[in-house]
């Protein structure tokens, strides 16, 4: 069955006139309305409800200035030419949210034109050459709104969006359930580290007379009481020593950007840290460059950031292990160093990582850090700050946890770039009409 298509100006498709967000005011965090800004807009291409400032907003502004889910949100101008005609489609909205007036409102009408299936349109090659039209060069890339509404988009049946929606819509659904999934897992982890090595709670519990919740083979593994030491109160029996005796920081090698390329071996680099710690994927890069032995990171390594642009402290101190996808031979650069385990020690890398991201320890690493405009971190940052040195047996079942949820994380990462992969072969084919919805619908089930 062929599907009809037509082409009609965008503004013919909305509920009501595109509009320019609210002039920037003084913002808060406990108080007022959220408030969607550009970093939000480029953060969340499906908007849900996250973590936003908030404003003041008067009750004639909220009846004009908030979003409802359905909205389409562009980016009115951007530092970033590609950047400027951006566009977020609102999900969820849980309470008044409005948005800045770096940013146009675009609201369709229901009863013409799907929001997602519009969302994906702007996201697809032929979107993307119409906002291209509209974008204009001056300070910075810029689109207007009374350029937006007149565009002419190409789009079928109202049917055949919702079809069209719900396949990609689908595969995306199933990206960010991971994405909710990896930040489960590592937020597990790190309130189970807080609990046994940093608030002691089992110990306490037991000190308490209370039942510690843990099986009786790892209860047992606690002592019954906290007693005084160089850290304050740790558990008995727990001696604290300095991360020298257990641990060897190796500065990574100062590369060359000739030697950077599409080849050569993972090169784990200060964009592989987030701020607060983990690893971020998006930041590998490949380097085809000479380096020595010292050099050589292997998955489950730990990195640690040892550079920063200014002072904040934001990703200097933090640290992250190396994951396994990228193979078993990658190099450090000189922005990091790679930390192991010395002989002997009953400390694990992953006791270690999760350690240095507690908020306790990561002021004491951080605070070694010196600089004027860019802040280093010296070795003694990793060498002289002291530590409470748990059994040997509890930092392994640890580290068995730590080590089965990160293996899940890597299985959902592949998966969701599998799915994005797909999403991204389908858009083009789905918004042009090459390929028929049953022959998606048939791909998508291999792999939802």
């Amino acid at each position: 069955m062929t599907v009809e298509w037509r082409e009609i100006p965008f503004a013919q498709l909305l509920a009501e006139p595109v509009r320019n967000g609210i002039y920037k005011r003084k913002e808060f965090h406990g108080r007022g309305v959220k408030i969607v800004n550009m970093g939000e807009l480029f953060a969340y291409p499906r908007l849900r409800n996250v973590p936003m400032k908030r404003v003041d907003l008067s009750e004639s502004e909220k009846g004009r200035f908030c979003i409802h889910p359905g909205d389409l949100l562009f980016a009115r101008r951007s530092l970033v030419a590609e950047g400027a005609g951006k566009c977020t489609v609102v999900l969820e909205v849980s309470e008044p949210t409005t948005f800045e007036s770096s940013i146009i409102r675009a609201r369709p009408d229901t009863s013409k034109g799907d929001s997602l299936f519009l969302y994906y349109y702007f996201k697809s090659p032929p979107g993307l050459r119409n906002l291209d039209s509209i974008r204009r060069q001056v300070a910075v890339a810029g689109i207007t709104g009374s350029d937006l509404a007149r565009l002419d988009v190409q789009l079928p049946l109202l049917s055949h969006q919702r079809a069209i929606a719900r396949i990609l819509g689908t595969l995306d659904d199933k990206i960010e359930l991971n994405q909710r999934m990896n930040e489960t897992l590592d937020a597990m982890v790190r309130a189970l580290f807080k609990s046994w090595f940093v608030d002691f709670a089992p110990v306490r519990a037991k000190a308490e007379g209370r039942d510690s919740g843990l099986p009786r083979s790892l209860a047992d593994l606690f002592p019954v009481r906290l007693v005084q030491s160089e850290l304050g109160e740790t558990p008995e029996g727990w001696p604290v020593e300095t991360l020298a005796d257990h641990f060897e920081p190796v500065k990574g090698v100062s590369y060359k950007g000739s030697g950077l390329g599409a080849g050569g071996v993972p090169l784990h680099n200060l964009n592989s840290i987030h701020e607060g710690g983990g690893y971020k994927y998006e930041g590998i890069k490949y380097y085809s460059g000479e380096h020595a032995e010292r050099h050589v990171v292997l998955p489950s390594d730990v990195i640690v950031a040892n550079t920063e642009q200014g002072h904040e402290r934001l990703l200097i101190g933090y640290a992250a292990l190396v994951p396994g996808i990228y193979g078993n031979y990658g190099i450090a650069s000189h922005h990091i160093y790679r930390v192991r385990p010395m002989p002997g020690s009953q400390l694990k890398a992953s006791y270690l990582c999760f350690l240095l991201n507690s908020p306790q320890m990561h002021d004491v690493v951080s605070g070694f850090a010196n600089g004027t405009t860019v802040n280093m971190l010296p070795l003694d940052a990793l060498q002289k700050p002291l530590v409470v040195c748990p059994p040997s047996e509890l930092v392994e079942a640890f580290d068995e946890l730590a080590t089965n949820a990160g293996q899940r994380c890597e299985e959902l990462l592949l998966e969701s770039r599998t799915l994005a992969a797909l999403r991204d072969l389908l858009l083009p084919k789905l918004i042009s009409g090459e390929i028929r919805l049953r022959e998606a619908e048939k791909a998508i089930e291999v792999v939802v």
